[in-house]
């Protein structure tokens, strides 16, 4: 089967009505170009990823891709790790997202083999036996209010030694850094070819659905669930990249 074709992300080029973004076959459809056009560093997140995980993940253990989207952590793990007896986990809530990630593995059959994918909320997902969890920009979709409990069910379910990478959108306490970093995103952004109108249009239409937080809220939070050895591997403007260990 073909693997599905990745546009170039139009999605917001013309005046739209309001609403939330979602993770619908639209989006989908472009998301490889949006997200390399939309995150600083993306590409270097994603091959680090690979080698964090072949760094840390253990024998008789699994890998974690939670809102693993199209799957870029999930392969650039799932192709890294040496060990013998390891599973990969791909989950999203995204049925458009799933359904492209599987046929994208059936043209990768000896990646395939190591990784499941579901489809499923991931407050419902059970965590077991895990050496690497991933959290690639997903957390700042969960609400606020469930992301202490969403991360503590990962600590509980991970390996002693293993690591929690949380990549994140952030805000910042001083409000002239915050506008600072937010300009220069924004510069970020018009300089890989997305107008004024899809900016703005993008940036109203995630208001409500992505939720930054402060470094500082991240690392309490952490700490304080159990996670040692908290931090910062990978920043530029307002994106992060943190790694936590149990």
């Amino acid at each position: 089967m073909t693997e599905p074709t990745q546009n170039k992300d139009r999605i917001f080029a013309e005046t739209k009505l309001p609403g939330d973004f979602v993770f619908d076959e639209k989006v989908a459809s472009v998301f490889e170009d949006m997200i390399n056009r939309s995150i600083p560093g993306y590409s270097t997140i994603i091959a680090m990823i690979g080698v964090l995980a072949e760094e840390y993940c253990q024998e008789q253990s699994r890998i974690y891709d939670l809102g693993c989207s199209l799957g870029g952590a999930t392969l650039a793990a799932a192709d890294r790790v040496k060990c013998q007896d390891f599973s990969t986990i791909a989950i999203d809530n995204s049925a458009a997202m799933i359904d492209r990630l599987q046929t994208k593995l059936k043209s990768m059959p000896r990646l395939a083999s190591k990784i499941e994918c579901r489809c499923e909320n991931l407050c419902d997902s059970e965590i077991t036996d895990a050496s690497v969890v991933v959290l690639n920009f997903t957390l700042q979709f969960i609400p606020l209010a469930e992301r202490a409990s969403l991360l503590s069910k990962i600590y509980a379910g991970m390996k002693p030694g293993g690591v929690l990478i949380i990549s994140e959108k952030i805000t910042f306490p001083d409000e002239k850094l915050n506008q600072l970093f937010i300009e220069m995103y924004h510069s970020f952004k018009e300089n890989m070819g997305y107008s004024k109108l899809e900016i703005s249009q993008k940036r109203a239409a995630l208001e409500k659905v992505l939720l930054p937080e402060t470094l500082d809220v991240h690392r309490d939070r952490l700490q304080k669930i159990g996670f040692q050895s908290v931090d910062v591997w990978f920043q530029c403007f307002n994106f992060a990249s943190m790694v936590a260990f149990k």
